[in-house]
C-alpha cells in the first residue's frame, strides 16, 4: 500500500526543505524554551503537538500525502486505509491541539522541522536523547551519566503504552471501538518526564529519526501505544518505509549547538 511521494509532492516537500517558507516560519525559540540540552545539541521537551503542525500548514498552504489519499493507515492483519484518519483527526475526528501531530511521512515531519528552525534529530542523538542521562543535577531518580533500559529510567511505568507500563489517561473514551489494540495515544506531555526530562520519548507515538542513509527506511524509535514494554528498550530498532503515515507514528525536532 505505500507507494512513492508523487512528482508534484516531492517537489512541494523539496522547496519545504529548501527554505521556501522561511519567510513565515516564527523566530527560532530561544535555547531551552521547549528543549532540552543533550551535549553538543538541542531536542524538543515533547513530541511536535497537532496545534504546532496546524500552524506550520496554515503558514505554508502544506497537505499531507495522507489527506491526499483519503486518510492513514493501521495494520489489522495486514494494512488498512482509515478514512478520514489524518493529522488534523488522528482517529476520523478533530484532535485537540495537545495531541501528537500523526499521519506524516518522513519527509513531511523534517519539513516541518525545518520550517521551525529546527530538524529531525539523528538516531544517534535520539537514542543518547532517550537513555543517558546529561544534565548535570537530575531529579531524585536519575544520575548524571548513567544509561537507563528505558527513556522512563529503570522500568517503563509511566510511559502510555499498551501494557506493562500503567494506566495513563488517554484521549480515547472507548478504545476498542476505534482500533483493534491499544489505547490510543496520551495528550503530549501528560506522561512523567523521563531521562533528561523528556517527556514521552517512551512508547504514546514511534518517532522518526534520520540516520542519513540513502535508502528508502528510516529509523522508529521508542514504541508506541500499540505496543508493550518490549519496543520502548534501548535495544530494539525498528525501521519504516519513510513512505509511512499512519496513526501511531509522531516525530520530535532537534538542533545542533555551536
Amino acid at each position: 500500500m505505500h507507494r512513492r511521494l508523487p512528482t508534484a509532492l516531492a517537489l512541494t516537500m523539496a522547496s519545504y526543505c529548501a527554505g521556501l517558507a522561511s519567510a513565515a516560519a516564527p523566530e527560532a525559540p530561544r535555547a531551552g524554551a521547549g528543549m532540552q540540552t543533550v551535549g553538543r545539541f538541542e531536542i524538543d521537551r515533547t513530541e511536535v503537538t497537532l496545534g504546532a503542525f496546524r500552524e506550520f500548514a496554515r503558514a505554508t498552504g502544506f497537505v499531507s500525502q495522507a489527506e491526499r489519499d483519503g486518510g492513514g493507515s493501521t495494520f489489522e492483519g495486514g494494512w488498512v486505509r482509515r478514512t478520514g484518519w489524518t493529522w488534523q483527526s488522528p482517529f476520523g475526528r478533530p484532535g485537540s491541539d495537545r495531541e501528537p501531530a500523526v499521519h506524516l511521512r518522513f519527509d513531511e515531519a523534517q519539513a516541518f522541522c525545518r520550517w521551525a528552525g529546527k530538524r529531525l534529530p539523528t538516531d544517534a542523538e535520539w537514542m543518547e536523547a532517550a537513555y543517558t542521562e546529561r544534565r548535570p543535577k537530575p531529579p531524585a531518580g536519575f544520575v548524571t551519566g548513567r544509561r537507563y533500559p528505558f527513556p522512563t529510567g529503570e522500568s517503563p511505568a509511566g510511559a502510555n503504552c499498551a501494557e506493562g507500563c500503567g494506566m495513563t489517561p488517554t484521549v480515547l473514551a472507548e478504545p476498542r471501538q476505534v482500533t483493534s489494540r491499544g489505547r490510543g495515544h496520551a495528550a503530549v506531555g501528560s506522561t512523567p518526564a523521563g531521562v533528561n526530562g523528556l517527556h514521552e520519548m517512551a512508547a504514546n507515538v514511534w518517532e522518526w529519526t534520520d540516520d542519513g542513509g540513502p535508502g528508502a527506511e528510516r529509523p522508529t524509535r521508542g514504541g508506541s501505544w500499540w505496543y508493550g514494554t518490549a519496543q520502548m528498550h534501548h535495544e530494539h530498532l525498528q525501521s519504516k518505509p519513510r513512505d509511512t503515515a499512519v496513526v501511531y507514528i509522531g516525530f520530535r525536532c532537534a538542533r545542533s549547538l555551536p
